[in-house]
């Protein structure tokens, strides 16, 4: 039972590795696709945030039963934040913007974006509590919660390694016990983070919505996998108020003007 977390690391580790080298032959054609441009004016490709996702559901998959809401966390917030990468529009950003669009009678991927996420944290929530005797107040509450944790994820995807170190330092906490709730679905995103930080943090990609959406929802899984009604509340609280907050203040300017947060989000950059 303990050894499950540690396959799962390494099956996702694996496996978003090899992909990140293979990506390379990836058709033409497609990589155009998701080819962008970083904020030092840099070309990138996007092609990690699929990498992420689909290494994160498989090492959840190798890591043993109960593996069904780790698939659906992963491949559901990427493939709602895929959406948004390939046919997004850039004249709304930010929940404000895409509920503002709402009310004008603008439908944007961002806000179609916004109901799947709730859609696939509902889900994985359903089937982490299918088998418990928890109430369905709390099963909606860690359905908001795993929504807003992959939200909130992509607010921080704007330097390189940044997502994924914070994705690493929420997963990290959750591996022990090794056994215990939560570990199996923390190790397949620390895996899948292992396996994409390098390119990233060399600037040659990125993880986009697609990757940030999914790892944000493996974590907020693996959170939500631990706690009952009072965890998940204090989890969506603090997603949902970073989330607000964000809409005012900004997160690169606060961890830029912050000597020891300044450190960690620029270890490991050439």
């Amino acid at each position: 039972m303990r050894r499950r977390p540690l396959v799962g690391a390494l099956v996702a580790a694996a496996a978003a590795g090899g992909a990140m080298l293979a990506r390379r032959h990836v058709p033409a054609h497609v990589q155009a696709r998701w080819d962008r441009t970083n904020h030092a004016g840099r070309a990138v490709t996007l092609l990690e945030g699929p990498v992420y996702a689909v290494a994160a559901a498989a090492g959840a998959a190798a890591a043993g039963a109960p593996c069904a809401a780790g698939i659906v966390a992963s491949l559901g917030g990427g493939a709602f934040g895929a959406l948004d990468d390939l046919a997004g529009d850039a004249s709304s950003k930010g929940l404000k913007g895409h509920l503002g669009a709402l009310t004008r009678g603008e439908v944007t991927t961002g806000a179609i974006k916004i109901v799947g996420l709730a859609a696939t944290g509902l889900a994985a929530s359903v089937l982490t509590d299918r088998d418990t005797d928890r109430r369905l107040l709390t099963t909606l509450i860690g359905g908001a919660a795993i929504a807003g944790s992959a939200n909130l994820a992509n607010l921080f995807d704007l330097r390189p390694g940044r997502t994924l170190k914070v994705v690493s330092l929420g997963a990290v906490p959750l591996l022990l016990p090794l056994g215990g709730h939560g570990a199996a679905t923390a190790a397949a995103a620390l895996g899948a983070a292992a396996g994409t930080l390098p390119s990233d943090l060399r600037g040659e990609s990125m993880l986009g919505d697609t990757g940030a959406n999914a790892a944000g929802a493996m974590v907020g899984l693996a959170l939500v996998e631990r706690t009952g009604l009072r965890g998940r509340l204090v989890l969506l609280a603090l997603t949902a108020g970073l989330t607000v907050l964000s809409e005012k203040v900004s997160f690169s300017k606060v961890i830029e003007g912050n000597p020891v947060l300044r450190q960690i989000d620029s270890w490991g950059r050439p």
